[in-house]
């Protein structure tokens, strides 16, 4: 499976990686040296957990650069007025009498606490490349759909500070 990711998703994934790689790795295995010198390893419970961070450090630069090579590099080719990625769309939802804001990112940002809503998730999908005023259908499966319509926009933020999802 390809992920979608823009320039900058694959930017911020390699400057983790580069991170983890060239300060993370050298700090973790000197944390481990200094426990394994500690003697006695059955009952040493900072090596356990020095080794414990060495290898989650490992496996998420693993899976890092797994993502990079599957990854499927998408430009947002969005008209000012319509919504794209990166943009934040306040909605109104009828059946729920509700306005909702969220921000519509690629899945790796994807964080339905923070509102960082998938481009391939249902609400993103219906309401990329719509204007403000436009009523959409949200399809979530074969027997359940809702209309939002598109409230307000705002195409003016940048995805320089989410952060990538862990696993």
């Amino acid at each position: 499976m390809n992920d979608q990711m823009t320039a900058s998703d694959i930017k911020k994934i390699e400057e983790e990686i580069e991170y983890r790689k060239i300060t993370l790795r050298p700090k973790l295995l000197e944390d481990l040296k200094e426990a394994r010198a500690q003697g006695d390893l059955s009952e040493n419970f900072e090596y356990y957990a020095a080794k414990r961070a060495n290898n989650k450090n490992n496996s998420r630069i693993r899976y890092l650069e797994r993502m990079i090579g599957t990854a499927q590099i998408i430009e947002d080719d969005s008209k000012d007025d319509e919504v794209g990625i990166n943009n934040w769309v306040t909605i109104y939802i009828e059946e729920d009498d509700a306005e909702e804001t969220y921000k519509i990112v690629t899945p790796i940002r994807a964080n339905s606490l923070k509102g960082f809503i998938s481009i391939e998730s249902p609400l993103g999908k219906a309401l990329l490349k719509h204007k403000v005023g436009d009523k959409v259908e949200v399809k979530v499966n074969d027997s359940y759909s809702y209309i939002a319509e598109i409230r307000d926009l705002d195409s003016s933020t940048d995805d320089s500070e989410d952060e990538i999802s862990s696993y």
